[in-house]
């Protein structure tokens, strides 16, 4: 069977994911990604952008950077697509234009997000790869409140999770607020 950008497999949870959804997702370069890609990692982080949110384009350069840091420690990286609407080509140049490291996912049915629950971008999940969620929020505090960042960054909530997932430790906060653009939903 042949898989196109909307194949999506919902499938009955197998025992190695109880809670993970299966799917096969296409990235910007037209490969498949599916929960197959998990096996092994440590860890996997979805990063949730849009094309059109100047938030999430301003850290695409510091998730580079924590994906060449954590990537060879067993840790996988996405971006996620947060609006199903923007056209694929669109989607494409974005993925280019920014200079993504990491598969950046197209998931027209919003999967992902509904699975993670995040509801905005720029939003990251981190999940084990049994699917256990075990982060979901922002990357770092540089926001302080809509239109208003900070000089100086002093929490590092993402690298604090990994750090901790990676030490075999519990996430010292597994929720925080993620400041952002809202991720698009279709319906």
């Amino acid at each position: 069977m042949r898989l196109t950008r909307g194949t999506l497999f919902l499938a009955a949870a197998c025992a190695v994911a109880a809670s993970l959804p299966q799917f096969a997702l296409i990235d910007t370069a037209g490969l498949t990604h599916t929960p197959a890609d998990f096996a092994g990692k440590r860890a996997i982080v979805l990063f949730f952008v849009s094309t059109d949110c100047p938030l999430s384009n301003n850290y695409v350069p510091e998730l580079n950077r924590i994906a060449q840091a954590y990537g060879p420690r067993g840790v996988a990286f996405y971006a996620v697509q947060g609006d199903a609407t923007v056209p694929d080509a669109d989607v494409r140049r974005h993925a280019a234009d920014f200079g993504y490291s990491f598969p950046y996912l197209f998931d027209p049915q919003e999967s992902l997000a509904a699975f993670t629950g995040a509801v905005s971008t720029p939003e990251t999940a981190v999940l084990s790869p049994r699917g256990d969620l075990l982060y979901l929020g922002r990357i770092d505090n540089r926001l302080e409140d809509y239109g208003k960042q900070r000089v100086k960054i002093t929490e590092f909530d993402l690298r604090d999770s990994l750090d901790a997932i990676l030490a075999g430790k519990p996430v010292p906060r597994a929720r925080t607020k993620a400041l952002g653009c809202a991720i698009t939903r279709k319906n």
